[in-house]
């Protein structure tokens, strides 16, 4: 409705990443510029991290749209938390592989599938691994496996990490100092300042046909940076939010009134889903359930045996005991 009124071509706040509003933040063009330089490398890893809602994913998508007229081999798996066969399983799978057998036939097929990928167009093969903050280290060093294959002198795969910031401190681990040493490009993705918040709301909407109807005020603007912190996703939930206010009000301008009363209501919502949905169970609330589930079990087994058991004797002494004592 709101794109209709005020003459969009298309929402220009859509939730869903898009490569052709990709707005080049100086953290935005630092991060592609980073993965860029990483990549030509050829080898290794490339980490990028950021908050939920930091476009990694924009930036993702911006990459596989360049490198498609150029040749590489990309494939992707999103994964939060994946054992290592299991990691091994998406690998095969996004290559085309066997996906079938244990951790020995997986391995074998995926470098079969990146030497003949290699043989027959000699493409370079990069695997993007999208939400990888919650990676196993297990998984973490098969990856580190796969990346040190080569063919000759050049690495058959070379694994782009994206993940929330969480990322940093897993890769920090004593234990994979081995992997730590191949990473070749690392960046964080900073949230927008206020000024390229400004900025970021005008892109989107000149974008789609914007030609400064409606108008924004300029606290409104500044409020807009407030309440999203400059993380691009929440600058999109809450400016859809603010034009659809302004298209039913019929507003020519968007005010800074309307950004804190829209803001407001969707903090309202978001409390009331929070206060519907069930606490969440903690890890250790978690492992004490399955201990005393465990416990449970063991006593009802405890109890059917003694039972049993208590059945038999009576049984055993019904047949020696003599007729005059049974009655």
């Amino acid at each position: 409705m709101d794109h209709y009124l005020y003459g969009f071509r298309e929402p220009p706040f859509q939730m869903t990443p898009d490569v052709r509003l990709f707005f080049p933040s100086t953290v935005h063009s630092r991060a592609y510029a980073h993965l860029l330089y990483g990549l030509s490398q050829r080898e290794g890893f490339v980490v990028v991290t950021g908050e939920v809602g930091a476009g990694k994913t924009t930036l993702i998508e911006r990459l596989c749209a360049e490198f498609s007229t150029k040749g590489p081999t990309i494939a992707r798996v999103m994964t939060t938390q994946v054992e290592a066969t299991d990691l091994l399983r998406l690998v095969a799978m996004a290559f085309s592989a066997p996906a079938e057998g244990g951790k020995a036939e997986l391995l074998q097929g995926i470098v079969a599938a990146l030497r003949r990928g290699v043989a027959e167009g000699g493409r370079r093969q990069i695997l993007i691994v999208d939400e990888a903050q919650a990676l196993p280290v297990a998984s973490l060093e098969e990856l580190r496996m796969l990346s040190n294959v080569t063919e000759g002198e050049h690495a058959l795969l070379q694994v782009v990490l994206m993940g929330q910031p969480q990322l940093r401190h897993t890769l920090a681990r004593p234990d994979l100092d081995q992997l730590r040493q191949r990473v070749l490009a690392a960046y964080h993705l900073a949230a927008l300042t206020r000024e390229e918040t400004h900025l970021y709301v005008r892109h989107r909407m000149t974008s789609v046909g914007w030609t400064g109807y409606p108008a924004w005020e300029q606290t409104a603007l500044d409020l807009v940076h407030e309440h999203s912190g400059g993380i691009p996703r929440r600058i999109n939930r809450l400016c859809a939010r603010v034009l659809l206010a302004g298209a039913l009000e019929h507003a020519a301008v968007l005010t800074a009134d309307l950004v804190g009363i829209t803001a407001d209501e969707l903090m309202q919502d978001l409390g009331v889903i929070c206060a519907e949905a069930p606490p969440p169970c903690s890890a250790q609330d978690r492992a004490t359930l399955h201990a005393l589930t465990e416990r449970l079990g063991q006593l009802e087994r405890a109890v059917g045996r003694r039972g049993r058991m208590a059945r038999r004797l009576q049984k055993l002494w019904g047949q020696l005991a003599a007729p005059g004592d049974r009655a």
